[in-house]
């Protein structure tokens, strides 16, 4: 670390070619709960930390500048994202949640300084950790493959839980992904966590903890690797920023109703499913990407397709076991590509 990916940015000098892309394809616009005022593109311009930290979700300003979104959703011929070579998961994805705090980070979840089975988290970022495997929205991913042809398998499993309160960033404190990546380190060595290739490692923090430096500004989560040292021997490491997103509620969230009247937990889950299928589809961030560097939860990131009320006075799109959730779309790999919320 750090490393560099197929990122993106958009530069004053590009918006006009942009507004060119917009005007020559139409694809339906993703909902939106209010109009925004068109954010600041020369500020914007500046906040790709792509090349620094992997592969981010950028805000939802960001993502709803109206150049931006048409040019992301551009199919550009075939499914509209392609194959380059590198592995994906396609066995399985697992997943180890991380909740570094000094106190437990959203309702119900795990009392701090504990670890444990991922069956043991009562949160709501935990109950749908437990259930997206399996599920319609997930099976999305299964029309991507590996080098060989096959498909990735609809599965996730939540392995393991840490909810580390050792050294725990606070405040606006700005934590570096060599910070993170010594964490896990720590964990590994404490065997407070299980190391395990397959697994991608999500960290969450509290309030404005800025993981990474541009949290709420630039990006509100971002996945990437690292190598860490298991049994004296160099391995990577899986792993996906997680920061609260409700501390930044124009930046970082949908704009509705929180679905299960959680917001900290709702808010949360919709940039965590858009990290653990990039990590699925694009583990080393050289597998499934089109022509502009999108993966696949790139290119409808902030889209909502059909939603209805919940019991909570909340907004959904989904069902995940038993409750409900807003989620964003995800690309379907499959006939022409598109926003979809299930396959």
């Amino acid at each position: 670390m750090p490393r560099s990916t197929h990122g993106y940015r958009i530069t004053a000098g590009a918006v006009a070619a942009l507004a060119l892309a917009a005007c020559t394809d139409s694809p339906s616009s993703p909902m939106s709960p209010q109009p925004m005022a068109v954010p600041d593109v020369a500020a914007l311009s500046s906040s790709n930390n792509d090349a620094v930290h992997g592969h981010i979700m950028h805000t939802r300003d960001f993502t709803q500048l109206e150049a931006y979104k048409n040019a992301a959703r551009r199919p550009g011929g075939g499914t509209g994202i392609t194959y380059h070579g590198g592995p994906v998961l396609q066995a399985g994805t697992k997943v180890a949640a991380v909740y570094w705090a000094s106190a437990p980070i959203f309702t119900g979840g795990p009392a701090a300084g504990t670890a444990g089975s991922g069956s043991a988290d009562g949160s709501l970022v935990g109950y749908f950790l437990n259930h997206l495997g399996g599920s319609p929205y997930f099976n999305i991913n299964s029309t991507y493959t590996n080098g060989a042809g096959a498909n990735i398998v609809n599965s996730v499993t939540y392995t393991q839980y840490w909810a580390n309160n050792t050294n725990a960033p606070s405040g606006t404190q700005s934590v570096s992904d060599a910070s993170m990546i010594a964490m896990l380190q720590s964990g590994f060595n404490s065997n407070a966590l299980s190391y395990d290739a397959n697994t991608v490692y999500a960290i969450f923090t509290s309030g404005k903890v800025n993981l990474g430096g541009g949290f709420g500004t630039q990006y509100c989560a971002y996945h990437t690797h690292g190598t860490v040292t298991i049994n004296g021997v160099a391995k990577t490491v899986l792993y996906a920023a997680m920061p609260y997103n409700y501390a930044y509620p124009s930046a970082c969230t949908s704009g509705y109703a929180a679905a299960n009247g959680d917001p900290g937990a709702d808010y949360e889950v919709n940039t965590l499913a858009h990290e653990i299928e990039e990590t699925t589809t694009d583990m080393m961030g050289n597998a499934w990407y089109d022509s502009r560097g999108y993966e696949n939860a790139d290119k409808c990131a902030w889209t909502w397709g059909a939603t209805h009320s919940t019991a909570a006075g909340g907004t959904a799109n989904m069902t995940i076991g038993a409750k409900d959730f807003l989620v964003q779309q995800n690309w379907v790999n499959a006939g022409s590509g598109g926003c979809k919320l299930s396959y």
